[in-house]
């Protein structure tokens, strides 16, 4: 995660800084989020095929392939050659990442306790330390970028990569199943529980309303803002940027690591969370709406809209982190065991695909109007994730 989180950093602002527009930027990252669709509903068979450590360890040796392929790339190319390639090697990143996270997150369902909240905790806990570190990932990529150049910065991850992928292949405890049950056939990629597919689609459009401005619209608002368009003023932008981008990356994975006190301790019912799952996401439609409303009114970049901004999206972030992190303990929830893999990889194709759409609108939205238009774009997105929770209680 903290490679996947700086190499995200390290395209964006480097093909920024190279001239490409917010479209062509949303580009590069379209294939990492399609092969997430895809890697999500392979990943929970190949799992229960060959075992939730083999699929680790094709994670993890995948994103090395992925830094020293990205590591090839020539300044001389042309920009639709240089998309392409990126495109390309984005894909196979997006495929590392969901292949460890599917892992990951299976595990926890098999291994974490189930009493007193158990596996509320565990979740929480994972998911809330998987966020910070990606969010440090982001200050280290624009660090890296600013300090030693794109293709040093991509060549010393994948060292640092391979280290740690000998070290797992090595130390890995005992205890990570093997093969599961044989699971069923590919006809059998949808789950047949109402709430998965409801949960699924509230998270769809929940990560479609963050990445809507995430991924491309406030990154280059804020280097357009924070930079004076020389090459100092542009690796002070990298720093600015990146580090905005990580401390909400790692606030919110420390919000989601807290949410189950927040939401009332261990004692809580599967229903309660359910319930509680609705109001939250209700509590999220408002923000991104109000800051479209004022980014509107002003028209232009302004100080006090750069401030209105930083204050809103954190609190955007951390009413977010509440509703990832119950999400994330509902799908553990309402998965059956038999197929915790499937279910859990059907869950995050879902998440993969609000990534996709909220990536492509993002470019759209704001090359069509503007930082306004970005942010009621995820308003809308927000508001469709409110109504997919609300059905939840009605199973």
């Amino acid at each position: 995660m903290l490679s996947d989180g700086a190499l995200r950093m390290l395209v964006l602002l480097h093909f920024n800084a190279l001239g490409f527009s917010p479209v062509q930027l949303a580009w590069l990252f379209l294939l990492y989020e399609l092969a997430g669709i895809v890697t999500n509903l392979a990943a929970g068979w190949l799992a229960a095929r060959f075992g939730l450590a083999a699929t680790l360890y094709a994670g993890l040796a995948l994103q090395i392939a992925a830094l020293v392929a990205l590591a090839q790339l020539d300044p001389a190319w042309s920009i639709p050659a240089s998309v392409v390639f990126v495109m390309a090697v984005q894909g196979v990143s997006g495929v590392a990442k969901d292949l460890a996270k599917m892992s990951s997150k299976s595990a926890v369902k098999l291994l974490a306790p189930s009493a007193d909240g158990g596996l509320f905790r565990w979740v929480a806990a994972l998911t809330g330390s998987k966020n910070a570190v990606k969010g440090l990932g982001f200050f280290i990529g624009a660090a890296l970028l600013a300090l030693a150049g794109f293709q040093a910065a991509v060549w010393g991850m994948a060292a640092v990569l391979a280290v740690i992928l000998i070290a797992v292949v090595l130390f890995l405890p005992a205890g990570l199943p093997g093969r599961m049950k044989a699971a069923d056939g590919w006809g059998g990629w949808r789950s047949k529980d109402a709430r998965v597919n409801r949960l699924s689609l509230a998270r769809l459009f929940l990560f479609g309303a963050r990445d809507v401005w995430f991924v491309v619209g406030i990154p280059i608002y804020f280097q357009a803002v924070l930079s004076d368009g020389t090459a100092e003023g542009r690796r002070e932008a990298f720093f600015l940027v990146g580090s905005f981008m990580a401390l909400w990356i790692i606030a919110y994975g420390a919000v989601q690591a807290f949410a189950p006190r927040l939401l009332g301790g261990k004692t809580q019912s599967e229903a309660q969370i359910t319930q509680k799952a609705v109001f939250w996401s209700g509590l999220l439609v408002p923000i991104p709406f109000a800051l479209a409303v004022l980014a509107f009114v002003a028209g232009e970049p302004a100080p006090w809209l750069t401030a209105t901004l930083i204050a809103g999206l954190l609190l955007f972030g951390f009413v977010f982190a509440v509703n990832s992190s119950v999400h994330s303990y509902l799908i553990l929830a309402f998965g059956a065991t038999e197929r915790i893999t499937r279910d859990v990889g059907f869950y995050y194709m879902a998440n993969a695909a609000g990534r996709l759409t909220g990536t492509l609108l993002s470019g759209l939205s704001y090359q069509l109007g503007g930082l306004p238009a970005c942010l009621a774009t995820a308003g809308a997105m927000a508001l469709a994730s409110w109504i997919a929770a609300r059905r939840l209680r009605t199973v």
